[in-house]
């Protein structure tokens, strides 16, 4: 492989289509916390980045090491992440109408159920390595980190146009964020579980 104009076009492309699922999962914690400030902001695109380059630096690892093991786990993908996005946009669901989040505070975020959607958006991420098999450990690190930047800025723009409609859609945006999480853990499953990726 060569480090030609198609190598970052292809990167940049991967980048783009793995940062869907994060791009809503950011538009709903922007709905969830229209207030949210720039730095919170950046931590929340930043979590999503790291994640979105470590899983294709992980399958990359285990297609040169444990590969047979890799493929073992593939097919448990989907169900966690329907798990780890039907809990918490479960949990967010519940607090909306419950009522009241944005007066105690509950609206915001835990750093641990950032994590969590950190590992269910980018866990089918982990077969790109697959595809980035033949790439040697610098490029396919370059690829990971090109990946991390479009994802960062995809994301921004999902919790800032997330910020902006929970603004005025007030009490309902945690009601309506938790179900584009349960959505997204739906569609990761029933696109990998019945249409194979």
């Amino acid at each position: 492989m060569n480090w030609d104009f198609m190598f970052f076009f292809n990167s940049i492309l991967l980048g783009v289509g793995l940062a869907m699922d994060a791009f809503s999962v950011s538009l709903a914690n922007g709905l969830n916390e229209p207030k949210m400030k720039k730095a919170r902001m950046c931590l929340i695109a930043g979590v999503f980045a790291v994640f979105q380059a470590l899983m294709p630096m992980l399958g990359w690892v285990c297609v040169h090491t444990i590969v047979e093991v890799f493929g073992a786990f593939e097919g448990f993908i989907p169900w966690i992440a329907l798990i780890l996005l039907g809990f918490i946009g479960g949990k967010m669901l519940y607090e909306g109408i419950k009522g009241g989040e944005e007066e105690n505070g509950h609206g915001k975020i835990t750093l641990g159920a950032l994590m969590v959607q950190g590992v269910a958006t980018s866990i089918d991420a982990l077969s790109v390595g697959f595809t980035i098999a033949e790439y040697d450990w610098l490029m396919a690190l370059v690829c990971a980190l090109l990946i991390a930047a479009v994802t960062f800025s995809i994301c921004m723009a999902g919790v800032t146009i997330g910020k902006k409609f929970g603004t005025k859609l007030s009490g309902k945006a945690a009601v309506f964020g938790g179900i584009i999480l349960i959505f997204i853990g739906i569609e990761i499953f029933v696109t990998n579980v019945f249409f194979g990726g």
